[in-house]
Parts: C-alpha cells; structure tokens; sequence
C-alpha cells in the first residue's frame, strides 16, 4: 500500500488492470481524505492470473482476471465505515468496473461476437454483460448457427443458453456441443424476468399471444389467473422475435423482456410474471482456444458407455474414487435407429489437473472445455 503522491490524480488510479499486470484500487474515506492506492494481487506468471486479497482498514478491494479477458469474476466491496457516506454503492461501483473489463476486452480485441437473436433477446442482455455494449455483435436466428459461426471463423465468440432452472437443458445446444468442434470457455448466469406486452389494455381483446414456448411454460400461472390460456399461442423462435410479432398485430399479446418490450415500442403491461421469481438461465460462451487455469474452474464432457450393466456406474465410481465433485449429468439420444444415449457431464476441476486429465484420457470422452465457474 502506497499513500498517494501529490503528483498522482484520481483519474490515473481507478483501474482494474495495467499493462505492468499491477491491480489496483483507489479508496478515500474519513481515515484516509487523501485516498490510498492498494495493490491487489501481482500476475501469476504461470498462468496470468491477477489474484485476490488485500485489505485497507475498514475496506476491502478484491479482484481476479484472466489477462487474456477470458475469466473475469471482480467484486469491491465497503462496509459503511469505509463506504457509507459516499454517492456511489456496492451495485454502482461493481457494475462500473464491469464495464471497464468488457470495454477494455473489446478495445483488445476486434472480434465479431455471435449471439442467439434477435437484438433484444436474453441471451443479448447475457452477451453485453459480459463483453459490454460496445462490442461488434452478430445476431443470429438459431442456436446451430451460432455454433456454425464459430467454427467457420465468422465470430470469435458465441453465447448460447443451455440450461434453465425451471425448464431445464437446452437439448439443441448439447447437441450441437457434440456436433461441432468448439470449446467452453466461459458461463454466464443471469435472472430471467419475463412481461407481458399488449397495446390492448382489456386483456378479453387479446386474440393471440407470441413467445417462445419455454418463456410460455414459465409464465402458466400468470396466464391462468387472467384467462389467457384458451387464448391462440403463437410459438417464436425468441421471446424478442415476440415482441417483433406483436408490435405488427394491435390484437396480441407477447410475453417477452422489459427491453425487448420497449425496443418494438410495445406498452408493458405486466412485469415479473413468471411463476418461479428465482427463475436463471445458465449460458454459455464458446470459441477455439483453451482457457487458463484459475482455481475454481468446470469442466465439460461428453462421455459415451458401452451397452451391459453397470457401465455408467463404473464410470461414475472414477470421478468418486479421484475425490472430484459432478455438477451434472445428461443424458441424450444417439439419434440413429438405436435407443443409445450419450452423456453431458459438469463436474468441478480443470483439464489441466492430473485426477481430471487421467479420467478423460482413460475414457471415451469429449473434452468440451474447462473454465471459470460462475454458476
């Protein structure tokens, strides 16, 4: 810790990174007027990681990334002594160093980023948190093309859902994670909170109703309570792609984002009305390279077991017998003239861990990528 030099201004020391690979952060309170500046961590020349912890009094400033701008997980955080009387909080203070990560991965990089579309969907809010709203963004119909995207060289990276906690996985981007050659390098968790939009303010003129049917299936017991589930439902393939439709039709309904809403100039009627308020999408970002290791990584599979008794309890018992925790296993159809499925696996490590890389050598495995745990 460095008390400031008179020649030093603010502007210069609110930062998350330099090209020197020091972290710092600027604190000014009732102890210190004239501000301290606080080393963060020093880069890990092993793996490029800025690394935690230092602590100022009454406050704390904390962060971890990835120099490549792979891994970011960064928070600041003062109790009221150190931060109770100033004009920004906790949530301003994050969401401004958020945004000067994705704007400095942006200026760093010049690659297009894929994302499921049309501008306006979830996964264009999960994109933009991620790689701010700056970035060169490629908005496309479906979740194939994405994955298509990047293995043709079109984008450098691509998000994609693939999992709900009300409605479950994605089957078409686990699919497609089988399909093409791509690698996980990231996730994103993010609340999904749905609104319905009319320019009918009588709910008993609405005709039809536009949303992607999963947004519909979460959203059973709003329509239920206003006597709309006899009304036509119209299936898109994304819940801005239903505010689109019911911008163009003055007798529907559409069961979209809070921005797709306002983006097709649509009137909210209802906010939050989905049945499960804790609802969360799990997305992913993809591309072609491997991330570094960061401590508190996941990793993805897929694994195939022969046809008899207890092969997936064999492999099962591996993971158990390395001490290494699974998070998830799916399975999904081979989609030949079989009934055979293959298995989608989360489970807690890097490929770069001995335990990890022994069991995926010595299996029937597709290694789909290792990365930061967000969820």
């Amino acid at each position: 810790m460095n008390i400031l030099e008179d020649d030093t201004t603010k502007d210069e020391l609110v930062t998350a990174k330099d090209i020197e690979g020091i972290t710092k952060c600027y604190i000014a309170n009732d102890d210190y007027p004239d501000g301290l500046l606080i080393d963060v961590g020093d880069v890990d020349e092993e793996d490029g990681t800025v690394n935690e912890l230092d602590v100022l009094g009454d406050g704390s400033c904390i962060a971890t990334y990835n120099l490549d701008g792979d891994a970011t997980d960064l928070s600041v955080d003062y109790d009221g002594t150190a931060n109770g009387d100033g004009i920004l909080g906790y949530d301003e203070i994050e969401a401004i160093f958020l945004e000067i990560f994705a704007i400095s991965r942006s200026l760093e990089r010049s690659e297009r980023i894929a994302f499921l579309g049309p501008i306006g969907t979830y996964t264009h809010q999960a994109a933009e948190s991620r790689f701010g709203a700056n970035a060169k963004y490629l908005p496309l119909l479906n979740i194939q093309a994405v994955f298509k995207a990047i293995t043709n060289k079109e984008a450098k990276y691509g998000i994609v859902p693939i999992e709900n906690n009300t409605e479950g996985v994605v089957g078409i981007t686990l699919d497609s994670l089988k399909k093409y050659d791509v690698k996980i390098v990231s996730e994103i968790c993010m609340d999904i909170h749905h609104s319905f939009a009319s320019y009918q303010d009588d709910l008993k003129n609405i005709k039809r109703i536009y949303s992607h049917p999963q947004g519909y299936n979460q959203c059973i017991n709003f329509l239920e309570t206003h006597s709309l589930l006899d009304v036509e439902f119209i299936p898109t393939e994304s819940t801005a792609k239903a505010a689109m439709m019911a911008s163009e039709d003055k007798y529907s309904g559409a069961i979209c984002s809070k921005i797709a809403a306002k983006l097709y100039n649509v009137p909210l009627l209802f906010e939050k009305i989905e049945d499960n308020l804790a609802n969360r999408t799990r997305f992913i970002v993809i591309s072609d390279f491997k991330t570094q290791k960061s401590g508190n990584d996941k990793t993805s599979v897929i694994a195939k077991t022969s046809h008899k008794t207890g092969a997936l309890f064999e492999l099962l018992k591996k993971f158990k017998d390395k001490n290494i925790n699974l998070l998830k296993i799916e399975s999904r159809p081979n989609k030949d003239d079989t009934f055979n499925t293959w298995f989608y696996i989360d489970f807690e490590g890097h490929i770069d861990d001995e335990d990890v890389k022994d069991i995926i050598n010595s299996e029937d495995m597709i290694w789909l990528g290792s990365y930061l745990r967000d969820c």
